[in-house]
């Protein structure tokens, strides 16, 4: 017992030793540059005081910075970035920079990374070095263009990374908005996106933070940061500092992408659904006009069909066919959208932007088109995801709309126009109305009876 008592006791002291020696850790070094050769964001200053403000009140790491503009003025500082200056140096944060800056030694910079270092970029870093490939493909993305600035609702993808951790499902943000080009989900970790244009609305996929291991180098970029009251705000100071600790190995977090497979939840295997899209590609559908627009892609786990004004996609069938059946789906438009899901191939559940109609009629949203309309009017506005329950058994459908039945064992016993066939009562296919509206589906899973 004596043994066991003391081993124990020096595995405490051991223990102990541990946690005082990591809070008198010696602090980490940020070099911080500001430097720009393009557009000046005036959010610069600001910047670097957060940073170091934030590493002032948790003692986890000191700053230097770099410095300059196009003007040539305070470009001296990039002797710190020399491959000598960065051996003192723990992480590299591009706060706002943008244009060609004069590294002193590219490679030196690269190495750097992959070494096991830790790499930040907000908002502009994302417009600094087009011409530099390597950069590019180190960051994950380069900016392309932007609107006007907007209020977004960005999705958190990862609830456990660092950056994330206390933000809830959504991080609301009026900021200016980058939409990102040189970008592929696969190769980074999702942290934050949004699942349509910012000021358009138009469904798809707009990254807006992401991280990657880079070597054995860890490098974070966050899109957001433009404006002052951004930088000035609690919760984005969370964000970055999440960030940063990530990137210097103070903190866990995944790296890997993110698997965007559709899983059932238990509930509904149980009950015997299967989905009816795997949230990675087409596998299980077909184009109803192999030669028409291939407007349809996988985005982010989500089946976006994308048609620009006065232009016209195609239709997006399933291989399989179905007799008796519920299946379950969600989908969201954008504004004046319009399309349609297709039960057998032969009977469209309408699908159009009216979250201001108050009487519903053959044409608006629910309706069995030019059939019957919805029993209600229970549309979400534009932009929203809106949830569907369709049964259908012999000639009859019932159909829940965001939760509200709208369709009680509704007789249909003829096609609704734009059908694949006229055999009613016959097993058909579901299908996605994609000649004439951009839509979103996502979540779409169906139990046979």
């Amino acid at each position: 017992m004596k043994r066991i008592f003391l081993k124990r006791a020096y595995l405490l002291v051991a223990l102990l030793g541990a946690i005082s020696l990591a809070a008198h850790a010696e602090p980490k070094h940020l070099l911080v540059v500001t430097a720009v050769q393009g557009f000046p964001h005036s959010s610069r200053p600001l910047a670097e005081k957060v940073i170091a403000g934030l590493g002032e009140q948790t003692g986890l790491w000191t700053v230097d910075y770099v410095r300059g503009g196009a003007d040539g003025k305070g470009t001296n500082d990039f002797e710190k970035m020399t491959r000598e200056g960065l051996k003192k140096v723990d992480a590299i944060i591009f706060a706002n920079t943008t244009g060609d800056l004069p590294l002193p030694d590219r490679e030196a910079f690269m190495d750097f990374i992959k070494s096991g270092k830790g790499f930040v970029a907000m908002h502009s870093g994302s417009d600094t070095f087009h011409g530099w490939r390597d950069y590019i493909e180190m960051l994950g993305g380069e900016f392309q263009i932007h609107h006007a600035q907007a209020q977004v609702d960005c999705i958190n993808l990862d609830p456990s990374h660092p950056a994330n951790r206390h933000l809830g499902p959504i991080y609301t943000v009026f900021d200016e908005i980058y939409l990102i080009k040189s970008f592929d989900r696969a190769k980074v970790h999702g942290v934050l996106a949004l699942d349509k244009h910012p000021n358009t609305g138009m469904p798809g996929d707009y990254p807006i933070a992401w991280c990657k291991q880079v070597g054995k180098g860890r490098v974070f970029y966050t899109s957001l940061g433009h404006r002052e009251d951004v930088w000035l705000s609690e919760i984005y100071q969370q964000h970055i500092m999440g960030g940063i600790k990530w990137a210097l190995g103070l903190e866990k977090g995944d790296a890997a992408p993110i698997d965007t497979t559709f899983h059932l939840s238990k509930d509904e295997a149980k009950e015997g659904f299967k989905p009816l899209f795997n949230g990675k590609d087409l596998v299980g559908w077909h184009l109803r006009n192999e030669n028409g627009n291939k407007s349809w892609t996988v985005q982010n786990g989500n089946l976006v069909n994308t048609v620009s004004t006065n232009a016209h996609g195609v239709d997006l069938v399933t291989d399989e066919k179905y007799k008796d059946f519920v299946v379950r789906y969600e989908y969201m438009v954008p504004k004046g959208a319009n399309s349609g899901f297709y039960l057998r191939g032969r009977h469209e559940i309408q699908i159009i932007d009216d979250a201001d109609k108050k009487v519903p009629d053959l044409h608006s949203n629910g309706a069995l088109y030019v059939t019957e309309p919805a029993t209600t009017m229970v549309s979400r506005k534009a932009g929203e995801w809106q949830t569907v329950e369709a049964k259908m058994v012999g000639d009859r459908v019932t159909v829940y709309l965001n939760g509200v039945k709208i369709h009680d064992n509704l007789l249909v016993n003829k096609p609704t126009g734009s059908e694949l066939d006229d055999k009613v009562g016959e097993p058909g296919p579901f299908f996605l109305q994609g000649d004439h509206g951009s839509v979103a589906f996502r979540n779409l899973r169906v139990k046979k009876l």
